[in-house]
C-alpha cells in the first residue's frame, strides 16, 4: 500500500528541496554529480553494465571514489561479455577493491542469469513499465531488494527516466523529517519512491524554475521532470545534514516548516 502523495506531502516537499538547495555545500555537490554523476558515469554506455555498476556502487565510501572509478573504468574496458565470462578468481580481481567482493560477485553473477534468460526469452527487460522492472530486479538479483533496484533501473534507462531511487537513510531520516509514514520492512522505499516522485512530477515547473533562480549550473531536459535534480538535493541534504544532525538543524520529527536555523531549539 502506497501512503497518500497527497498536496500537503507535495508542498513540504518542495518547501524542503528549496531549503535544502539553497545551502552552498549542496549546490556544490549536486552542481559536480548532475550532468554527469560521479557514481554512475555517462562513460559507461551498456545498459547491463550500468545494471551491475549501480549495484557495486552500494556501500562505498566517499573516501573510495578514485578507487571506485578506477574499478568501473576497468569493467567498462572489458565490457559486459568479457567481464562475466570471467571465472572467480579473476572477477574477484576486478572487483576486491571495493570490499565485499563475494557479494559483488554474487550480485553479477545474478544479474548475468537474469539478462540471459530474459534475451532467451525475448524478453527486453529495458522496455519493461518501470514497477515491472524495479520489481523483477528486486526478486530476481542476489543482493538487490527495491532499493539497488531502483538505481539500477534509473542508471540503465538514464538519469531523467522520471525514478526517484530512495536509499534506507531517506527512509529512516528523509521521511520522518518530512513527516511522511511508511510501512515497515523493504517495501518502505517503494512507497517513498512513489510519494517523491508524484512531489517532482506535480510540481515540475516550480522546481525547474527554483534551480534557475538559484543559479544551478544543471542541464535538465525540457521534456522530462525534473526528478533527477530533487534526488540529488535530497539524498545530499540527507547525508550532509541529517546523518549527522547540527546545531542548524530543527530538532523535530516532522520538523517545522523552516527545516533549518528554527526557534525549536529553544522550545
Amino acid at each position: 500500500m502506497r501512503p497518500d502523495p497527497g498536496p500537503e506531502h507535495a508542498e513540504r516537499m518542495y518547501s524542503l528541496v528549496a531549503c535544502a538547495a539553497r545551502l552552498p555545500d549542496v549546490q556544490t555537490v549536486v552542481e559536480a554529480n548532475h550532468d554527469d554523476n560521479r557514481w554512475w558515469p555517462l562513460s559507461v554506455h551498456d545498459w547491463r553494465l550500468r545494471m551491475a555498476v549501480a549495484g557495486w556502487s552500494t556501500r562505498v565510501s566517499y573516501s573510495m571514489i578514485s578507487t571506485y572509478a578506477s574499478v568501473v573504468s576497468h569493467a567498462d574496458c572489458l565490457g559486459w561479455s568479457r567481464l562475466t565470462a570471467l571465472d572467480d578468481p579473476a572477477l574477484g580481481a576486478v572487483i576486491r577493491p571495493l570490499g565485499l567482493a563475494a557479494s559483488r560477485i554474487g550480485y553479477l553473477r545474478s544479474l548475468a542469469d537474469l539478462v540471459g534468460h530474459s534475451d532467451a526469452a525475448g524478453v527486453d527487460l529495458t522496455s519493461m513499465r518501470t514497477e515491472e522492472l524495479v520489481g523483477l530486479l528486486a526478486a530476481r538479483v542476489r543482493g538487490a531488494g527495491y532499493k539497488v533496484a531502483q538505481c539500477a533501473a534509473l542508471y540503465a534507462r538514464g538519469y531523467h527516466c522520471g525514478i526517484i531511487p530512495v536509499d534506507s537513510g531517506m527512509v529512516s531520516k528523509l521521511a520522518p523529517f518530512l513527516g511522511v509514514q511508511l510501512s515497515p520492512g523493504p517495501a518502505a522505499h517503494e512507497q517513498f519512491r512513489h510519494v517523491l516522485q508524484a512531489g517532482a512530477s506535480s510540481m515540475a515547473g516550480r522546481y525547474k524554475q527554483l534551480a534557475c533562480d538559484l543559479g544551478y549550473r544543471v542541464h535538465i531536459p525540457g521534456d522530462a521532470d525534473p526528478t533527477w535534480f530533487v534526488h540529488l538535493v535530497l539524498i545530499y541534504f540527507k547525508r550532509l545534514y541529517l546523518n549527522r544532525p547540527g546545531p542548524r538543524l530543527c530538532p523535530r520529527r516532522p520538523a517545522c516548516d523552516r527545516f533549518l536555523d528554527c526557534a525549536c531549539h529553544a522550545t
